[in-house]
């Protein structure tokens, strides 16, 4: 009976997408015949309107779906990539972020269930307290809040039943979905954001492998001054379930609306954990997003769901860091060099070394570049489109040479980092600054990097 369920859930999600490629498709030629008697203006809007139609449908699409379609839906909220007019931007991404509120509540029974079968014991064995109302829907599962005999508090994170048959599922309609929207958006690559989604999702569905990935980062960032990592509690982790210390926090965009001063650190913390792990702590989170991320009451900011974490040899990290000081001292035939040693064939009269150099700082100029970029929403995203333009040299490097995968990981996450950052609009932090301590061993000129600095000494010395 279930598997008829499956079967018939997942031929009306087909149904769905082929109605909406083939709409889309006959709205297309209409819209083209419309325009040839138009003005340029009436056709621009003609046009705008199709695209706010389209993007309505692929929020409508993406509502069917569970883990690929979050995740989608927490890319493009970040960062659209010129899916939208500028006038529909906001509204079109607040509904592709409420996909994560949006995602399927499993009826406690089944997941209590679901729950005591991993565990292999009764939830009321396990735990002293277990709110049954979950407090959160991640990706794949829902997070519940729970106290253990020890009265530990806890999160429990539980996969739904059946999430990796309805993972796969949702990948091929979404590749149904892929032409139509080559056509209509230029400036995104979906079948390219699906491979990689894949990629991310299948390896998130292991909460094992998460735990492993957790524990690694706990144990890199404990006792720091304002990085929170939550403890992982191992022997109550299996491949559905996932148990760590409970933390209480606020979501990141309830930081937006706070004063400019408590932006500046929750940007500048941010900035840190992400793009300063690979050089400091050798691993790093390859998933960040709004969702993922806590703001505390005492300053600090916590980091959870490390589904997809990477790490980084001694080697690699000084590739990527001699790269880096090679585009922010503008030496293009060194940024050439360092490509081609990595097997990636740069000809003249396809992209020149100069072309690779000012796509490299247009993209990473916000913390690459000696100054304050002044981050806004409107700005990161056109950062972000840029750096995915099939027609620009980044993608024309990127999408068809072959490159490391842990570069292409930090590559993507230094997009989403920056678009996360530009939620938060700071003002006056020189990322650059930031970075010159692991780019180039300079001393930090903040006081965040002083606290941080102190903190690795003292864990060195210890």
């Amino acid at each position: 009976m279930a598997d008829k369920k499956v079967h018939t859930s997942r031929t009306r999600r087909i149904a769905q997408v082929g109605r909406v490629a083939g709409g889309q498709g006959a709205r297309s030629l209409a819209t083209k015949a419309a325009n040839l008697g138009r003005s340029d203006e009436e056709a621009a809007a003609a046009n705008a309107e199709r695209q706010l139609e389209i993007a309505e449908q692929l929020v409508a699409l993406l509502g069917t779906m569970r883990g690929v379609a979050m995740k989608l839906g927490q890319t493009l909220s970040v960062a659209d990539f010129g899916i939208v007019p500028d006038e529909h931007r906001a509204e079109i991404q607040a509904k592709l972020a409420a996909l994560q509120d949006n995602a399927p509540k499993v009826p406690w029974k089944t997941m209590k269930s679901h729950i005591e079968k991993s565990l292999g014991d009764s939830v009321g064995d396990v735990f002293s307290a277990f709110d049954q109302e979950p407090v959160a829907a991640a990706s794949i599962g829902q997070v519940y809040r729970a106290t253990l005999h020890s009265g530990q508090e806890v999160a429990v994170k539980v996969q739904y039943p059946g999430i990796a048959h309805s993972v796969r599922s949702d990948l091929k309609n979404l590749r149904l979905f892929a032409p139509t929207a080559k056509g209509l958006f230029p400036g995104i690559d979906l079948r390219s954001i699906i491979d990689e989604i894949e990629e991310r999702v299948l390896e998130e569905l292991d909460y094992e492998h998460e735990a492993s990935n957790q524990r690694m980062m706990a144990r890199a960032y404990r006792g720091h001054p304002f990085i929170r990592i939550p403890n992982v509690h191992t022997d109550l982790c299996t491949d559905a379930v996932l148990v760590s210390d409970w933390i209480e926090g606020h979501p990141l965009p309830t930081a937006y609306a706070w004063d400019q001063e408590r932006r500046n650190r929750v940007a500048e913390i941010i900035f840190r954990f992400y793009m300063g792990s690979p050089y400091t702590q050798r691993c790093f989170s390859g998933d960040p997003h709004p969702g993922n991320t806590l703001v505390l009451d005492d300053g600090s900011v916590a980091f959870i769901d490390f589904g997809l974490m990477k790490t980084i040899s001694a080697e690699s990290a000084e590739d990527e860091l001699a790269g880096l000081r090679a585009i922010a001292d503008g030496d293009a035939e060194r940024v050439v060099e360092l490509f081609r040693a990595h097997g990636v064939k740069l000809s003249a009269d396809r992209i020149t070394p100069d072309e690779v150099l000012e796509a490299l700082r247009y993209s990473q100029g916000w913390y690459i570049l000696d100054e304050d970029p002044e981050l806004t929403p409107a700005k990161a995203n056109e950062i972000a489109a840029h750096a995915t333009d099939p027609s620009g040299p980044i993608y024309r490097v990127f999408k068809t040479e072959t490159l490391p995968d842990q570069h292409m990981v930090q590559r993507r996450v230094e997009l989403l980092v920056g678009t996360t950052i530009g939620q938060l609009q700071p003002t006056g932090v020189n990322f650059h600054r930031v970075a010159r301590e692991w780019i180039f061993g300079e001393e930090p000129v903040t006081e965040l990097g002083r606290e941080e600095a102190a903190w690795r000494g003292n864990s060195l010395r210890a």
